[in-house]
């Protein structure tokens, strides 16, 4: 664990440290791309923040490599030369679509091509674990198109959550959090080393993450880009296909007592292989709703618009702070309630956490139409948006033109949250992948 923790801060620290002049960098190359009526930012920002992270990214690769435990995944594995290969690949078009916009059907060709190459180097899904059913091996064709799947999946799943400050970096941060977990429990309680790649590839991404959020959280001084949305995007796919394709159910069977409870543990990895509803399950619900509503429509999928889930945040009176924190809360609340799944799915007490929390995060959700308002007396004493809207001052008619004013000011209803200055203001932003 230790080993680990030190692989995680070195990452962070590399990231955090080349952030600065990576930003500096892109305000002089011009990957500073005007407003568009997308964004919800009001000010130009520099992009390219994904340079950083993919630095960050060989460096704790790197530092894994030179460290005793760790060293044995890299000559055990052909999987962290494999994942270097694509994230570079994919992060080199990321750039190029920073500062020259490439169209939308080249990325997704660049993409199934990073795909292709992970493939190559051994970086593939060997077989799936089926409840009821247990191992089901598959050919190399559908290892390969399964594989392609479920990266281009994960990269556009991850692209259209980054919307706003700060979001798409933690919530992918609490993903990899709950998927380190997992993986590192399969390896150190079963010892099945297999399992070691993965649990490599989570520390990573987390420290890519911790180390870019601080200067990306609101208001964010740099965006990931698309150099940083798909290489994220990538190494959390790379690290789902390392420990559902290549951990074998029959090895776990032999600790788990049989075959039937070993892919029965397998449930919160298995899962997001087949459709990414546990690690990823926000961006994929997103990415799934974005594709209906634009082909219901009649537009492209890859139009992009401001429907997004963040986007609906803010339009019910969320302010920027509180639509991230949201979002985190019910990433945290899908991804750890399916880890705390695997380790004991035989507790109600889960299903019940599980259940209160939910209602917790649709109170949340709704806050904005909750919000009381003070009466006028004790208007001092609360924050301007308990208070009541005051009314402009009307000139008085013979007719009482003014107490009608009053009375209608007091009909008035009053959207909590965001005010229409702050809703304008709240930065954010929409990188371009394929959408």
């Amino acid at each position: 664990m230790r080993e680990y923790l030190l692989t995680l801060c070195i990452t962070a620290a590399v990231t955090y440290l080349l952030t600065g002049p990576v930003r500096k960098f892109a305000i002089v190359a011009g990957a500073m791309p005007e407003i568009r009526a997308r964004d919800v930012h009001r000010e130009p920002t520099p992009r390219l923040g994904g340079i950083a992270m993919f630095f960050g990214l060989c460096a704790g690769l790197l530092v894994a490599d030179h460290l005793t435990n760790l060293n044995e995944v890299f000559e055990k594995s052909n999987e962290p030369r494999a994942l270097l290969s694509g994230a570079a690949l994919i992060w080199l078009i990321g750039v190029l679509d920073d500062k020259f916009e490439i169209d939308a059907l080249i990325k997704l060709g660049g993409q199934m091509i990073a795909a292709g190459v992970m493939v190559v180097q051994g970086l593939t899904i060997l077989w799936i674990p089926v409840p009821g059913v247990g191992t089901v091996a598959l050919t190399q064709w559908q290892g390969t198109l399964l594989t392609v799947a479920l990266v281009v999946i994960t990269i556009n799943a991850v692209n259209f959550v980054d919307g706003l400050d700060g979001l798409a970096a933690g919530m992918v941060c609490i993903a990899a959090a709950a998927f380190f977990m997992y993986a590192y429990r399969i390896w150190y309680s079963y010892g099945i080393e297999a399992a070691a790649p993965a649990s490599l590839f989570a520390a990573i991404l987390m420290g890519m993450c911790l180390g870019f959020l601080p200067h990306n959280m609101h208001p964010a001084r740099i965006f990931m880009g698309d150099s940083g949305s798909m290489l994220i995007g990538l190494v959390l796919a790379a690290g789902a296909i390392s420990v559902t394709g290549q951990v074998d159910p029959d090895v776990m069977k032999l600790f788990s007592g049989s075959e039937r409870n070993a892919v029965h543990q397998m449930v919160p990895v298995y899962i997001p292989l087949l459709m990414p509803l546990t690690i990823i399950a926000i961006p994929a619900a997103d990415l799934i709703l974005a594709i209906v509503r634009r082909t219901w429509r009649g537009q492209s999928p890859f139009a992009a618009d401001r429907g997004h889930l963040h986007h609906r945040l803010l339009e019910i009176g969320h302010s920027h702070s509180r639509a991230v924190l949201i979002m985190y809360f019910f990433s945290a609340l899908i991804a750890f309630g399916a880890l705390a799944y695997s380790v004991n799915a035989a507790s109600m007490w889960i299903v019940l956490s599980v259940v209160f929390l939910s209602a917790i995060g649709l109170v949340l959700l709704l806050l904005p139409r909750f919000t009381p308002r003070a009466p006028r007396w004790a208007e001092s004493f609360v924050p301007p948006r308990y208070r009541r809207r005051r009314a402009a001052a009307v000139p008085v008619s013979e007719d009482g033109g003014a107490a009608v004013a009053d009375e209608e000011e007091e009909r008035v209803p009053v959207t909590a949250g965001v005010s229409g200055v702050n809703g304008a203001t709240a930065v954010g932003h929409r990188t371009r992948g394929v959408r």
